[in-house]
């Protein structure tokens, strides 16, 4: 009996022993993962969460998904040379990170234009002008220096997910003066793809430029880009876009610059819950001379349906809420009712809209240019994901 009672109380002791082990392992957090991303991503690849250096032009190849967990840091440097994450179409990202733990991709020197940002090519459909007999034309090549060719016939192309992810400090401008990256570039990128909860953080480019395709953006963030906050070309028809948010300062152009190729589609992009700001003493990209300065430019027959928008700061002399960039589109899409802005608020006093110059007189069908007082703009709830170098972005 004695035996039997001492090996119950050495099971005893053993098993509280290993329960303590157990305990301590499963309380002990994981080291950080160190690495690099580099060259083309042309299997599965998951990247644990960790700290990793980007180097060159990564290619996410047709049939592999790239996988990023949440809370990792990729760092481009400028010292390199180019550094660049291209999505070819057929290929997929899984970058879902989360309110807590964005995943951040920025650059080492936080110099704007220090790198390409994110590229994202499909194969859904698009409008880049006309050919000689008037026809649409369906395809073109991109204009971020890899001369990528785009367009398609597949609206509901599917890039995979990119939530809660930070771009800083992108937009790099090529030798050639001609080639110009952005914070995040869609280039034909279908309704499929999930994009949700995104910074672009001080790029030398635009925040967000959508070449055509028919995905949609909720909860979008651009903070002090040169160029322009939001920008799109191409026949771009996201039509479920919700809660965008541009604050432009020190040097910035338009909060956003809308065009279509100079071609008078029957279709249009909707957002809703819009915020564009610019804070007092920001000059345009281009300098004094450059007049790029309104809160929305229309061009070249862009259009579209804008609904609660709330506009503030944008008193450079001469600037207008909503500038009207040429004929056909002050004859074809403003007269036609094809550009709708409603439940506008100017907190400033700036002028409603206008025309380029003097010499047309823009008038919106009333029930198409509509102000409240009773608009909100964006409803954005502030966390990391909205946060670079402790200044929350959402003021």
């Amino acid at each position: 009996m004695k035996k039997l009672i001492f090996s119950f109380s050495a099971l005893a002791l053993l098993l509280a022993s290993c329960s303590e082990e157990e305990e301590e392992a499963n309380t002990t957090p994981k080291p950080i993962v160190v690495g690099e991303i580099t060259g083309d991503i042309s299997a599965n690849k998951v990247f644990e969460k960790g700290t990793y250096t980007l180097k060159g032009t990564v290619r996410v190849k047709s049939g592999a998904t790239l996988t990023i967990a949440a809370g990792s840091t990729v760092t481009a440097d400028v010292a390199d040379g180019l550094d660049l994450l291209l999505v070819e179409n057929g290929g997929k990202v899984n970058f879902t990170g989360t309110a807590a733990e964005p995943i951040v991709f920025t650059e080492k020197s936080k110099t704007p234009g220090s790198w390409g940002g994110i590229v994202v090519f499909g194969d859904a459909p698009i409008v880049s002008g006309k050919d000689a007999n008037g026809n649409p034309i369906t395809t073109a090549n991109s204009e971020d220096g890899t001369n990528t060719a785009y367009g398609g016939t597949n609206p509901s192309h599917n890039a995979g997910v990119l939530k809660f992810v930070q771009v800083q400090f992108a937009g790099k401008k090529l030798s050639d003066n001609t080639s110009e990256m952005n914070g995040f570039s869609f280039y034909s990128v279908g309704n499929g793809t999930i994009l949700e909860n995104l910074v672009a953080y001080k790029g030398a480019d635009d925040g967000f430029e959508f070449y055509g395709g028919t995905v949609s953006a909720k909860n979008l963030i651009s903070y002090g880009n040169f160029d322009d906050s939001f920008d799109w070309q191409d026949g771009w028809k996201g039509d479920l876009n919700t809660d965008w948010y541009a604050y432009q300062e020190g040097t910035g152009n338009y909060g956003m610059e809308i065009e279509a190729k100079n071609v008078n589609n029957s279709f249009y992009p909707t957002v809703s819950r819009i915020t564009l700001k610019r804070a007092p003493g920001t000059v345009t990209e281009g300098g004094s001379s450059a007049v790029e300065y309104d809160a929305i430019q229309f061009k070249k027959e862009g259009n579209g349906i804008y609904n609660n928008v709330l506009i503030s700061g944008y008193t450079t002399p001469n600037a207008v809420a909503v500038r009207i960039q040429d004929a056909g589109t002050n004859t074809n899409q403003v007269n036609t009712g094809k550009i709708k802005l409603l439940n506008i608020k100017i907190n400033d006093g700036t002028t409603n809209y206008g025309y380029k110059d003097a010499s047309v007189v823009v008038s919106f069908p009333a029930e198409n240019f509509k102000t409240s007082n009773e608009t909100t703009g964006a409803n954005l709830s502030a966390g990391a994901w909205s946060t670079v170098d402790n200044m929350n972005l959402i003021k």
